[in-house]
């Protein structure tokens, strides 16, 4: 036992008391910016997380609430409704979000390879040696036409037309899903 010098009462050093006042507070903090997270999701997404209907009908609700200190308050509601799931509960969700939120990093960098695909084209003639190389059966002349527009619409600061449609093009390819380099 450890008495406090100020006061001169005993403090009692008891490991198994749980956790401390500071740590459930960052717990509530945490369940709370969960809920923001999936206040976030869109319907569908929300429906494929699995946890209680009223929780999910609380979140499908955060939209419509437009006053800041009525926002203020419902998260807060949201994280109080969130302190009544266990960690198994909060656990299967937070992988359901990751999942979720994963799928759509997946696809953004996909995206990102296709336009920085695309660049390259544009840049220089090699890169649609490579692009033929491996899609034979392609509209060559098409592409050709609009790599030179995109070329053009650039120098003359068109709107990028073509450039779009080069996008379009390798999307349909299926580019997306190949990974080779290119000179």
């Amino acid at each position: 036992m450890h008495v406090n010098e100020k006061n001169r009462t005993p403090k009692k050093e008891d490991p198994d008391a749980g956790p401390s006042k500071s740590e459930l507070k960052r717990q509530m903090t945490e369940r709370q910016k969960l809920a923001e997270v999936l206040a976030a999701l869109s319907s569908d997404a929300l429906k494929s997380i699995p946890m209680d209907e009223l929780i999910k009908t609380a979140i499908a609700e955060t939209p419509k609430i437009k006053s800041f200190e009525a926002i203020r308050r419902h998260k807060q509601y949201l994280g109080k409704l969130m302190r009544f799931l266990n960690e198994e509960e909060l656990e299967t969700i937070q992988k359901r979000l990751d999942a979720i939120q994963g799928v759509s990093k997946a696809e953004t960098a996909k995206l990102h390879f296709l336009e920085n695909y695309r660049d390259k084209l544009i840049a220089n003639d090699e890169a649609f040696t490579a692009l033929i190389e491996k899609f034979p059966d392609m509209d060559i002349q098409n592409m050709r036409t609009l790599i030179r527009n995109a070329r053009r619409e650039k120098e003359q600061n068109k709107p990028p037309k073509a450039y779009r449609e080069i996008f379009r093009v390798l999307k349909d390819l299926g580019l997306k899903h190949l990974q080779f380099e290119v000179p």
